[in-house]
């Protein structure tokens, strides 16, 4: 087990704890990981993007020479659902969707980093209670606008232009009646969602906690599994899909012919975020909520017949054997984790925000016809 040190949006690496954390993020915590997780990393060229709601930040992992573990903090309010590539980023914010673009040409490095995600683009959406979060064949963000219990992508003149609707739903309107919440694609284009209920009154989802929850098809409006806690983080995989029972605290995948969810997994916390690369699976746990949303969820009795407490943390699994390889812990402040992508052939990374120590209003990058492109960095 290992501490880890990260950096904040100011520019400068601190340990954890430091003044410059608190200001950023509303206060210091530390990181513990397993002996393994960094050298995992640096081994496969791979980088970390994670989302914390609850402390309103965006988290990138990478390695420094060493290796060693570090992370960079950029403050956006509730950040929620994710869709990385190595030179893209979007993300979902309390009102917002940003798109982040790699400012460094390729090949490049600036102070170590081997990526630096500027803020180019974004759309004002209004407090849509935005959960998963994607990109279809054309580049065009789809979302799940959960209190619309829709799917939407963005529009240049309103808040939202809705996608998809559950068919149960007689009115599209801001009642979270469903607590529609994940999404996977096929081929570049919308294919599985999954909800707590297939309620249609006001907040109505909360009395399906327990065993109510669903998987549907969006081409087709069928329900391909039923009987779920809570279900999370919908991921198509080699064929297979995926997801999490937030509610029983398990990964596992659907099986197409019986319909049922097969268990591969048990992770001590509310389980949301979920990335796929070759073998391995990297989801995120939380801490329990305290309020009525979660209590009495089969997760509790599965914390206790284990021995465990639950962990607001990262899990390596691997899918072939159903066993945690790596992992990484939040202590402190820190509770509740959304959503987890995995950045492939980026080293260290960070990110640039709209706070008061951002330097991203310094960057100035533009191509000129015939000469390529041009990049400076202001200085005073």
């Amino acid at each position: 087990m290992a501490n880890a040190t990260f950096g904040v949006d100011s520019g400068s690496e601190a340990e954890a704890g430091t003044e410059a954390v608190r200001s950023e993020l509303g206060g210091g915590f530390r990181m513990l990981t397993s002996r393994g997780l960094v050298e995992w990393i640096a081994r496969d060229r791979l980088s970390l993007a994670v989302t914390t709601y609850q402390r309103g930040g965006l988290f990138l992992l990478g390695t420094k020479p060493g290796p060693a573990l570090g992370l960079w903090a950029a403050a956006f309010g509730r950040a929620m659902g994710l869709h990385a590539t190595d030179q893209t980023i979007w993300l979902a914010t309390a009102s917002a969707l940003r798109r982040f673009e790699n400012d460094l040409p390729p090949g490049h490095s600036e102070d170590g980093f081997d990526r630096v995600y500027i803020p180019r683009v974004g759309y004002t959406t209004g407090d849509l209670d935005v959960h998963d979060l994607g990109v279809d064949a054309d580049g065009r963000p789809v979302f799940v606008a959960t209190r619309f219990g829709c799917l939407a992508t963005v529009s240049d003149r309103f808040s939202f232009e809705p996608v998809w609707t559950p068919p149960f739903l007689s009115a599209l309107v801001p009642e979270d009646r469903c607590h529609l919440n994940g999404l996977a694609f096929e081929d570049g284009r919308p294919k599985h969602v999954t909800m707590v209920g297939t309620s249609d009154v006001a907040d109505g989802w909360r009395e399906h906690r327990i065993n109510g929850g669903l998987v549907m098809d969006v081409t087709s409006n069928e329900v391909v599994c039923r009987g779920l806690s809570m279900p999370h983080s919908p991921r198509l995989h080699d064929g297979k899909l995926w997801l999490l029972a937030a509610g029983t605290g398990h990964l596992g995948f659907v099986d197409p012919n019986t319909g049922r969810f097969e268990e591969v997994c048990f992770l001590p916390g509310f389980a949301r975020g979920l990335s796929i690369r070759g073998r391995f699976a990297v989801l995120g746990t939380s801490m329990p909520r305290r309020d009525p949303s979660f209590e009495g969820l089969p997760l509790g009795e599965n914390l206790r017949t284990r021995g465990a407490s639950p962990r607001c943390g990262l899990h390596v699994i691997d899918l072939e054997s159903g066993s945690v390889v790596h992992w990484l812990r939040f202590e402190g402040p820190i509770e509740e984790l959304y959503d987890v992508a995995i950045l492939p052939g980026v080293a260290r990374p960070k990110a640039l925000s709209f706070s008061r120590r951002s330097t991203a209003g310094s960057r100035i990058r533009f191509e000129v016809e015939g000469q390529g492109p041009r990049h400076f960095v202001l200085v005073g």
